[in-house]
């Protein structure tokens, strides 16, 4: 899913937000955060093995990195959304 979306020309900006909204709704939902966030995040070293052959279009070595980038920005936006939810929890 992100990895379509960034390799389109006119990329939404806002796509990172509406996919760490789907995950965050599942969150919502019970599933756990972390079950969550091991399906969003692409481990660095998964990233390091990804890039190791050096047979790989240059084009798609950077299409891997940017679509790395994308994965912890949505990371990063549903570890927000989790935590402002753990905090209104706790206030009410």
């Amino acid at each position: 899913m992100g990895s379509i979306a960034i390799a389109r020309e006119d990329f939404d900006p806002a796509a990172p937000m509406k996919e760490a909204a789907v995950f965050y709704g599942l969150f919502l939902r019970g599933h756990s955060p972390e079950a969550l966030r091991r399906d969003i995040d692409v481990p660095k070293p998964v990233l390091e093995k990804w890039m190791r052959p050096h047979r790989y279009d240059p084009n798609f070595r950077d299409n891997l990195k940017k679509m790395y980038t994308y994965r912890k920005r949505v990371l990063a936006i549903f570890d927000e959304l989790v935590t402002n939810e753990k905090q209104r929890a706790r206030l009410q």
